[in-house]
């Protein structure tokens, strides 16, 4: 089995090529490279790939490829009874780009005891020069002027890069990607990237695709020239659905 030093390192120039996907290991799935840093010009050349850096404090920065890759069509999230009385009975108001540095802090946060995170102050630090150009977005999700759940990621061409979501009340979370969801339906963005899945997504509506499909959709929605402004207002939330 191969370790991590026998993977490509990146070098310094964050402008330099990746390996080709298709060289990503089948166990760890996924795992491509390791080293370079996370210059915003590298983090939009990775995603452009389907490439995203996933490692823990105290790691090199590993890159990630997986197959098969899970996603959720737009028009596909699925919406519960129960979700869906939970949204219109007015307990949760829904903005998005207000509160994107909260909402990365509030995805970092511990879970179920576990005091790690993947999404170390170097990364948070990342997704912020991305969100200061354009690139990352986040959906927010209060309850009496708290924020108690959220999504956030990129948004390359007609693709979003959901990279994670957080919520302290019931169903918040669940809230923010559906709402995220409609509205890349409205906008005719083709897919949203969960990156690998997992029981909860799939009850959401996602779906796993094979390399090379996912790789064909990825290279036409990536071209697709998209505004770079904030979603501030430009967000439509619904307000019942």
């Amino acid at each position: 089995m191969k370790s991590i030093l026998d993977l490509p390192r990146l070098g310094d120039d964050p402008l330099s090529p990746f390996p080709g996907t298709g060289n990503a290991l089948e166990s760890p799935n996924g795992l491509l490279a390791w080293g370079g840093d996370l210059h915003p010009e590298r983090m939009l050349a990775a995603y452009r790939d389907g490439i995203f850096p996933w490692y823990s404090e105290g790691q090199p920065i590993l890159w990630w490829s997986p197959a098969p890759r899970s996603v959720i069509c737009p028009e596909d999230v699925y919406l519960s009874t129960r979700t869906r009385r939970r949204h219109n009975s007015g307990v949760y108001r829904l903005t998005a780009d207000t509160a994107f540095a909260e909402v990365v802090k509030g995805c970092a946060g511990p879970r179920n005891g576990d005091g790690g995170t993947w999404i170390t102050e170097d990364m948070q630090k990342s997704y912020g020069l991305l969100h200061e150009t354009g690139h990352a977005h986040s959906v927010e999700v209060w309850s009496d002027e708290r924020l108690v759940g959220g999504i956030y990621g990129l948004a390359i061409g007609s693709i979003f890069f959901g990279e994670s979501m957080f919520s302290s009340r019931i169903d918040a979370s669940k809230i923010a990607l559906i709402a995220l969801c409609r509205q890349l339906k409205s906008w005719g963005y083709g897919l949203l990237d969960c990156q690998v899945g997992n029981p909860h997504l799939m009850t959401m509506g996602a779906i796993e695709l094979s390399r090379p499909v996912f790789e064909h959709y990825l290279k036409d929605l990536v071209s697709d020239a998209r505004s770079t402004d904030s979603w501030d207002s430009r967000f439509g939330f619904e307000s019942r659905w």
